[in-house]
C-alpha cells in the first residue's frame, strides 16, 4: 500500500474533523493537520493541498502553508540557528524548521553558516526517515547555473557560498552565475552561505567567473605592507622572511602570495621602513 511521502506537497482529503484540528487522508493513509497549520476552514470532504512532515514521535503532520523546497526541487533557504555536533536549522518557509545535518556541513566548523546566512537546499530523508535539508552538489549548481556575460568583468558582483574547502569557495548569484574564488582571493575563507561580494578578475569560456574578495593592487600593497611592518613589531623589528624565501613560508607568515610580499616589500623599502640582510628583514627604527 502507497505510503505517504514526506518532504512534499500532496493532495489530501478531509476525512473527518476533530477538537485540535482535521484529520487527512490519502490512499487510506492519514495525516494531522493542527488547527493552527490551516489557512481556511475545511470540511469533510474537501480536497486540500498541504506539505507534509514528520514530528518527533515520526508521526506524519500536514501544513497548508507550502514551501517551494521539496523533495528533488531546491530553493534558498535563511539559516535559523546553529547548533555545535549536529547542524545548521533553516527556515524553508514552513512554520517548521529543518535540520540541515552537521554531515552535510564543511568539516571546520569556523566556515560554517551562521544565523542569516543562506543555503541553496533540497529536502531529504535519514536512515531513521527524518527530514533533512541538504545542500545542493557541484554537480545540481553546474547543470543549472546561467552563463555570465564578458561585460562582468571588473565589475563587483554578489553571490553566496555554496562550497567551502581548503582550494577556495564557490559562490551562486542571484542572477544564477556561477564563481570561484581562490583561496589566494581572500583575506579570510567565508562561511558556507555567506553573501559576499567580490571582484570579477576573469569570465571563463564556460561562463563561470574568477572572482576576488581582496582590494585592487594599490590598496592591497598598503594593506599588506601594513600587516609587514605589525609583523616585524611583534617580532622586535626582525623577520625571517626576504624577497627571497619560499614561497610557502611567505603563505604561512602572512596569507599573501610571493608576488605580493615583493611588491609590499618594495613599498617599505622605498618608505625607508626596512631593510633586507642575510635573508632576513629589519624594521629601521627612526
Amino acid at each position: 500500500m502507497d505510503e505517504l511521502v514526506i518532504g512534499t506537497n500532496q493532495q489530501m482529503t478531509v476525512s473527518r474533523i476533530i477538537d485540535t484540528g482535521y484529520v487527512l487522508e490519502q490512499h487510506r493513509k492519514e495525516a494531522m493537520l493542527h488547527t493552527n497549520e490551516a489557512t481556511s476552514e475545511l470540511e469533510v470532504g474537501q480536497a486540500v493541498t498541504v506539505f507534509l512532515y514528520p514530528n518527533k514521535k515520526g508521526q506524519v503532520i500536514a501544513t497548508m502553508t507550502l514551501p517551494p523546497i521539496e523533495i528533488e526541487t531546491y530553493g534558498w533557504a535563511d539559516v535559523m540557528e546553529v547548533i555545535p555536533n549536529l547542524g545548521a536549522f533553516v527556515n524553508i518557509g514552513t512554520t517548521k524548521e529543518i535540520l540541515v545535518s552537521v554531515d552535510n556541513l564543511p568539516l571546520l566548523q569556523r566556515v560554517w553558516p551562521k544565523p542569516g546566512d543562506s543555503l541553496f537546499v533540497t529536502l531529504g530523508k535519514d536512515r531513521k526517515g527524518r527530514l533533512l535539508a541538504i545542500p545542493a552538489s557541484e554537480g545540481v549548481i553546474s547543470d543549472s547555473y546561467e552563463p555570465a556575460p564578458e561585460h562582468l568583468l571588473h565589475q563587483e558582483i554578489e553571490g553566496w557560498v555554496y562550497r567551502a574547502d581548503k582550494e577556495g569557495s564557490a559562490i551562486i548569484t542571484e542572477d544564477g552565475y556561477r564563481g570561484f574564488i581562490h583561496h589566494t582571493e581572500r583575506k579570510v575563507e567565508p562561511r558556507l552561505g555567506e553573501l559576499v561580494k567580490g571582484r570579477v578578475i576573469a569570465v571563463k569560456e564556460d561562463g563561470t567567473l574568477n572572482l576576488s574578495l581582496r582590494p585592487q593592487k594599490e590598496h592591497v600593497m598598503l594593506e599588506d605592507a601594513e600587516a609587514i611592518l605589525a609583523l616585524l613589531k611583534e617580532n622586535d623589528g626582525v623577520l625571517a622572511l626576504s624577497d627571497k624565501s619560499n614561497p610557502e613560508d611567505i603563505r604561512t607568515a602572512l596569507n599573501i602570495s610571493k608576488a605580493a610580499f615583493k611588491r609590499a616589500l618594495g613599498t617599505l623599502m622605498k618608505a625607508g621602513k626596512i631593510e633586507q640582510r642575510d635573508g632576513k628583514t629589519f624594521l629601521i627604527e627612526k
